[in-house]
């Protein structure tokens, strides 16, 4: 989109752009508000010794900076220095934070907000098809396919633009079938609503599999040319009769049996999973079972059809490729095979023994800040993790603990209230780059206007950091294309291979996907058509049992509790709740609680609850409404202090993708009267 400094505050889409074409929800076109804020930051913060922020120059901050991180390695090692990244940072600064941590501190310990996000369906993919791609199609597939499951995803609410693409497959005579424990907007507008128990959705993928056997279903020529493991899927499927996954699930059997059937005998048909299955305790295996049951259709690879996962973040496909994971290297290269790390430290300059291994994931990061875990000191790069990671009481105490901690960002949030150096960047509109999207496309993110005085981008960060830590010969780059060009040159021949790409290309073609190996080449928009990832191009399918949220409604904590998104607030809402737009729409959280639940508990609408779980309180206002299970309350996450939704979820973790537990915990609500409060 070909934005003018002048026109920032009246964007319009743009129907030629390939990406939605050019649409934006609330939150996209009231950004440009954030770019005049008179909260913005705009010069280096340190905080004093009376326990306030003073400003500083970018020299003394960055000298004094480095001087206190280069003690920490010396007397506790280079992975006491950890940094926390996320999937808002541009494709170049990904790859160079995880070069910085790796080459320039050389510490192990590197993470981001997107583990938070879409690791589970990562993991699953990887697994399945030895690949992950948010969509392994372009997003305009949608619109042509004849059944679509929307697993765990609110769309209206959470990717109000990619719903062009239902309107447009329901104008096609198509079919939306969605699972989610509230019946959401998205919900309102399909064919079939599957209201599920809040954790069950393994078991409900499996009754639905069961029941393709049963019916005769499933595509043996395609299972028996492109699959492997198919023999003991069956006996675990079996086990899953739909008059048992109905007592499991709270969905009905003749609905498991339609909706399969729907999937079943469309000639296209996709499953696109949200967050609702994938950040659980069980999240993986969870994918695993929406995959196991698209390749025994016989679907995954066929036009319009397969599965897909719904990134959240702007760069939450970007941001996993290229290194802020604690186990990669870029070009989704993995950081603990030596060929991979062989590859990387060649195009660094470095010897590749010297690289550490793989670090620690985002909340076991977080859980091992301070003396205790061993982390000393923390650079957080466009996350409020003080707000997003689950057990808030917990790591706010960790945040306490630590020698050193450095926020980059372009607002004071939570997670700053606790650092003692407070970095200014740049926004989105002030500087260039690349984002790759949830189909796999790179494209360009063009610089409108120049950023406050005293303003420097994460870049022009890193690279001093880098010189005054001693490896600055590793981090001198005149341009954040030059940056791009050596990412593209350390991806080749990984999985997520950008070495086709260049920002001139990219410009010419209005994106490019990968993996684009060569300038030759004219890069994959869809995957799988005739083989998949692994050395046999076979995908695998994995027997997978249903198992238990790592907590449940007892006697004492007798009500689910959910999480997710307003369409008004993104994450942490450290940016949408200083935007007026949003925040007048959707100026504080409530708790959405079924009728019923509230006749039970004398709750009226618009009351302050508190709302407890066994690791803290949190107190919202309710919403009465007939859209949610009556066992179940919902809560937005975008808000910190009392009524931080993270105060009460559980931070049990998935034992692959290392996801928490963000949407299943079991609560009490007690009702608040003013003299109690």
């Amino acid at each position: 989109m070909d934005v003018k400094p002048a026109n920032l505050v009246n964007i319009s889409p743009d129907p030629d752009f390939p990406v939605n074409q050019g649409r934006m929800c609330i939150k996209g076109f009231s950004a440009a508000e954030l770019l005049s804020s008179e909260e913005r930051v705009t010069a280096p913060l340190k905080r004093n010794a009376q326990g306030d922020f003073a400003s500083v120059s970018w020299g003394e901050a960055l000298d004094e900076i480095a001087t206190r991180m280069l003690a920490l390695q010396a007397e506790h090692g280079s992975d006491s220095i950890a940094a926390f990244g996320s999937g808002a940072l541009t494709n170049e600064k990904t790859y160079l934070l995880g070069k910085f941590m790796r080459v320039a501190v050389g510490s192990a310990n590197i993470d981001y907000n997107g583990r938070y996000c879409m690791s589970s369906a990562a993991a699953g993919q990887n697994k399945a098809f030895g690949i992950d791609r948010g969509l392994p199609f372009p997003v305009s597939d949608i619109a042509q396919c004849q059944t679509v499951v929307l697993w765990g995803a609110n769309s209206a609410d959470t990717l109000p633009p990619i719903m062009q693409w239902f309107e447009k497959q329901r104008a096609n005579g198509g079919k939306l079938i969605v699972v989610d424990p509230r019946r959401t907007e998205t919900a309102q507008a399909a064919q079939l609503h599957l209201q599920l128990t809040p954790g069950t959705d393994l078991a409900l993928a499996n009754g639905m599999l069961y029941a393709a056997l049963e019916e005769n279903l499933i595509d043996c020529n395609y299972i028996a040319a492109r699959t492997n493991g198919f023999d003991e899927l069956r006996r675990v499927a079996l086990d899953y009769p739909p008059a048992r996954v109905e007592k499991l699930s709270g969905v009905s059997e003749r609905h498991i049996r339609e909706a399969v059937r729907m999937l079943a005998k469309s000639a296209s048909s996709m499953v696109l999973s949200g967050r609702g299955p994938e950040q659980q305790s069980k999240g993986t295996d969870t994918v695993l079972s929406f995959i196991n049951l698209m390749l025994a259709l016989g679907k995954v690879g066929l036009p319009y059809s397969g599965y897909g996962c719904l990134t959240g973040q702007g760069n939450g496909q970007g941001g996993r490729e290229h290194g802020q994971k604690a186990d990669q290297l870029p070009g989704y290269r993995r950081i603990d095979v030596p060929e991979h790390r062989e590859a990387v430290a060649k195009v660094w300059g470095v010897d590749a023994n010297a690289l550490p291994g793989k670090g620690k994931s985002a909340y076991e990061l977080c859980d091992a800040l301070g003396p205790q875990g061993g982390i000393r000191a923390l650079l957080v790069f466009g996350s409020n993790l003080s707000v997003a990671s689950p057990g808030l009481t917990h790591i706010h105490s960790r945040l306490r603990e630590l020698d050193l901690l450095v926020v980059c960002d372009s607002f004071m949030n939570e997670t700053a209230q606790h650092a003692d150096f407070f970095l200014p960047v740049t926004q989105w509109a002030e500087e260039d780059g690349t984002m790759t999207n949830l189909e796999g496309r790179v494209i360009r993110r063009r610089k409108a206007i120049d950023p406050p005085a005293g303003v420097l981008s994460d870049i022009d960060i890193l690279c001093p950091l880098a010189e005054r830590l001693g490896k600055g010969q590793y981090f001198r780059y005149g341009s954040e294309e030059e940056v791009f060009d050596e990412l593209c040159r350390a991806s080749s021949g990984g999985v997520a291979d950008y070495a086709g790409m260049s920002y001139d290309r990219i410009d010419r073609e209005q994106g490019v996907y990968w993996p684009c190996p060569s300038a030759e080449h004219s890069g994959t928009p869809r995957l799988f058509a005739e083989r998949f990832h692994h050395a046999d191009g076979k995908a695998r399918f994995h027997a997978v049992q249903h198992r238990d949220a790592g907590e449940l409604p007892d006697c004492d904590y007798p009500y689910y509790l959910t999480t997710g998104r307003y369409r008004e607030h993104y994450n942490s809402g450290a940016q949408t709740r200083k935007m007026a737009t949003t925040l007048s729409r959707k100026p504080e959280p409530r708790l959405q609680m079924h009728l019923r639940l509230a006749r039970q508990l004398g709750v009226a609408d618009g009351e302050l609850v508190l709302v407890e779980s066994r690791r803290g309180a949190a107190k919202f206002n309710v919403q009465l409404s007939t859209e949610i299970r009556p066992d179940t309350v919902f809560v937005p996450f975008h808000w910190g202090g009392k009524s931080a939704a993270n105060l009460l979820t559980n931070p049990a973790l998935d034992p692959t993708s290392r996801m928490p537990e963000f949407k299943v915990c079991a609560v009490q609500i007690t009702p608040l009267v003013l003299n109690n409060l």
